[in-house]
């Protein structure tokens, strides 16, 4: 007789999104934030949150159950206390804070990918454009606040990969670096940080110019870190060794991806490099699932746009002039993919 097979993996994936949603409602009411360095039972935290007695036990042993809390003791007067990951990616307070994209993820996303069956079926975008609104960009470029709170929220995440970034890559032939996209201004402070021969620019649209010189300002890099203002698509970039783009190739088709690389090229000098910082899948498509749930993310969020492999970047890159390819991973899903000119 056949060995009947465990079906936990089945069921723990179709349930997962009670967990996810758990996760995402403590960042939501700023639980982790709340928390900070104290040690609370379940009714005073529930008061501090404003939570009905009836779900404060198995909201806050939940989050217990998946390791994202701490809990002394048991029972009502048992404390509940944040984990030290909990402290350094959870707390608003942390310059490591992850929780600005969970709270986009809360707020937007997750009720868009329950239309992921029509996304498949037609191609179309599932977000706020369907239901007849402005795009999320289109909107946020029309109110600097918004815009820059949207880019603080993106800089937990990006800062693991730009550091990863910033002490695996070797800048040693390079002498100026144009970050393309540059948000924030956080790639170029990151690598001006850590490498001060590299002279850095930051090139964003124009509103995002303001933005990037108060980060850089912030951080005291004002002399390492300049700015430059235009759109990728419509203006040449500005000319450095290095050309890096994070996260940014993903969000388009392949005609506005090929002409972004077209562009790197032509702003290279003979041996300069591109850099793409992505959550690359793997060129056989079968691990990096991070990856390809965020291609699919790609779908719902712009439609045509998509994630791509190592392999698919080599091609491009080719058909454009580069010579030489490497793939360095970074950190978790994401990995810088680098071609030289």
């Amino acid at each position: 007789m056949n060995k009947l097979h465990d079906p936990s993996p089945i069921l723990q994936t179709a349930f997962s999104f009670w967990s996810s949603k758990v996760l995402l409602t403590a960042v939501e009411f700023g639980l982790f934030t709340r928390l900070g360095e104290r040690q609370l039972t379940a009714a005073e935290l529930g008061t501090e949150l404003g939570l009905h007695p009836r779900g404060t036990f198995d909201f806050f042993d939940s989050l217990v159950a998946m390791k994202f809390l701490e809990r002394e003791g048991d029972g009502p007067e048992a404390k509940y206390f944040n984990t030290a990951a909990g402290l350094l990616y959870l707390d608003q307070k942390s310059p490591r804070y992850v929780g600005g994209i969970m709270e986009m993820l809360n707020a937007r996303l997750f009720k868009f990918w329950h239309d992921l069956p029509e996304a498949l079926r037609t191609g179309k975008p599932q977000n706020e454009v369907k239901h007849g609104q402005k795009g999320i960009f289109e909107e946020l470029y029309e109110e600097l606040p918004k815009l820059e709170q949207f880019m603080g929220a993106m800089t937990g995440l990006s800062r693991i990969n730009f550091e990863a970034f910033a002490e695996k890559f070797d800048f040693q032939p390079f002498q100026t670096l144009c970050d393309v996209g540059g948000a924030t201004g956080l790639l170029s402070i990151e690598v001006a940080k850590r490498h001060p021969h590299i002279k850095c620019t930051s090139f964003d649209l124009p509103p995002v110019e303001t933005i990037a010189r108060k980060h850089i300002a912030a951080a005291g890099m004002a002399d390492r870190v300049g700015t430059a203002a235009g759109d990728f698509f419509k203006d040449p970039l500005p000319k450095a060794d290095l050309i890096t783009m994070g996260m940014i190739l993903h969000d388009w088709n392949l005609d506005q991806k090929k002409h972004l690389i077209r562009s790197a090229y032509e702003a290279l000098p003979p041996g300069g490099a591109l850099v793409v910082i992505e959550a690359l899948i793997d060129d056989a498509r079968r691990e990096n699932l991070f990856g390809l749930l965020m291609s699919l993310n790609m779908l719902i969020e712009f439609g045509e746009a998509f994630d791509f492999s190592g392999a698919d970047f080599q091609q491009w890159c080719s058909d454009a002039g580069f010579k030489r390819f490497e793939v360095i991973h970074l950190a978790g899903a994401s990995s810088a993919a680098v071609a030289y000119k």
